[in-house]
């Protein structure tokens, strides 16, 4: 074969990997909010990662932690003006607030907002609109708790307002719906995720040693995810985020210098499926909610990951198999693969030791 189809093949691996490796640095931000309802006051807590701060909101934190008050009330303006909440129809107001003390070089920043919603409620009405501020890749995970139980709900661009029971919180069908979605938006943003799947299925296959290889990933990854998120098992999340991105360039390393046996390869799936479970659940775990409602959301979170997973198969595979009958399929893949393995090593070093 000539040379020109396969420097063609190696441009576009590498096209496709780097634009993949850019894309996993901006896979957006989580918020994390606690709304505790008490009579006719609810306490809004938001946690925020200090990256999450738009440039105007990161020096008035800074100038806030140096001891200006106008700078405080700055920052509580952003949950102020951007949380909505309402009781019986009517609006909640907002009042005095808190920033909690942290370094200046601190990860997260907190800080709680009073409401006086007047009456004893029934129902409350949460809108959160401070995606407007923060960007549309932000997103809340909030629980909210009442004398009656907690309750949680995964607040995006898509799904900005939610009704909760005081009373009762009910089966809480609509939170496992919004985490269904949340999981769907993780798989999708989750490219170190993807690039692991990519290059498991490159080498090829029948139809049924493919289906092992996702099965196995799908449950290895459930098993974790599950065990992390109860608190189980838990591990650093600087550790398994390496060791994701060395199952990357495992993978793609076994593409491209070892020729992998595909009727075993569901083991290598299940195995690297175990860390990337750990991976999913950082989600869900840093919002500390209770079993009473844990797992209809983590149901719904893992779901959403299979369906955006399978998404993702449903458009690759095909692809995958019309490649396998041309003569490019050999250096399509080793470009691919090793392409691959430059974004898995990039990556590792990055979370390893930067």
């Amino acid at each position: 074969m000539s040379r020109a189809p396969i420097q063609v093949a190696l441009a576009l691996g590498f096209a496709l990997a780097g634009a993949l490796a850019a894309a996993a640095h901006t896979g957006g931000t989580t918020g994390y909010a606690s709304i505790t309802v008490d009579r006719g006051t609810v306490r809004y807590r938001l946690t925020l990662p200090s990256a999450a701060l738009t440039s105007d909101l990161a020096d008035a934190l800074r100038l806030a932690q140096g001891g200006s008050p106008r700078s405080r009330e700055q920052l509580l303006d952003l949950i102020r003006a951007r949380i909505v909440l309402q009781a019986g129809g009517t609006r909640c107001e907002p009042g005095p607030g808190l920033l909690q003390p942290a370094p200046v070089d601190a990860p997260t920043v907190t800080m709680s907002v009073d409401f006086a919603c007047g009456t004893a409620m029934k129902e409350l009405d949460v809108r959160d609109d401070i995606f407007d501020a923060l960007g549309p890749d932000h997103h809340t995970l909030a629980k909210i708790e009442t004398p009656s139980g907690t309750q949680q709900f995964a607040f995006a661009p898509d799904s900005r307002q939610a009704t909760f029971a005081v009373d009762d919180p009910g089966s809480g069908a609509h939170a496992t719906g919004s985490f269904f979605m949340l999981g769907i938006e993780h798989i999708l943003t989750g490219y170190d995720h993807l690039l692991f799947l990519l290059a498991l299925l490159l080498p090829g296959g029948g139809l049924l040693s493919l289906a092992k290889i996702i099965t196995a990933f799908t449950i290895a990854h459930s098993i974790t995810l599950t065990l992390a998120v109860l608190q189980v098992v838990t591990l650093p999340d600087r550790l398994i985020e390496a060791v994701i991105a060395l199952s990357i360039a495992f993978v793609a390393a076994e593409n491209i210098f070892f020729k992998p046996r595909i009727s075993r390869r569901w083991l290598v799936s299940f195995g690297f499926g175990l860390v990337h479970g750990f991976g999913f659940s950082s989600a869900l775990r840093e919002l500390g909610l209770p079993r009473q409602g844990l797992l209809l959301s983590l149901f719904g979170f893992n779901a959403g990951v299979e369906a955006g997973q399978a998404l993702v198969i449903v458009i690759c595979l095909p692809l995958l198999l019309v490649l396998r009958r041309t003569r490019w399929a050999s250096p399509a893949v080793a470009a691919c693969s090793l392409a691959v393995l430059a974004v898995g090593l990039v990556l590792f070093v990055e979370r390893a030791f930067l």
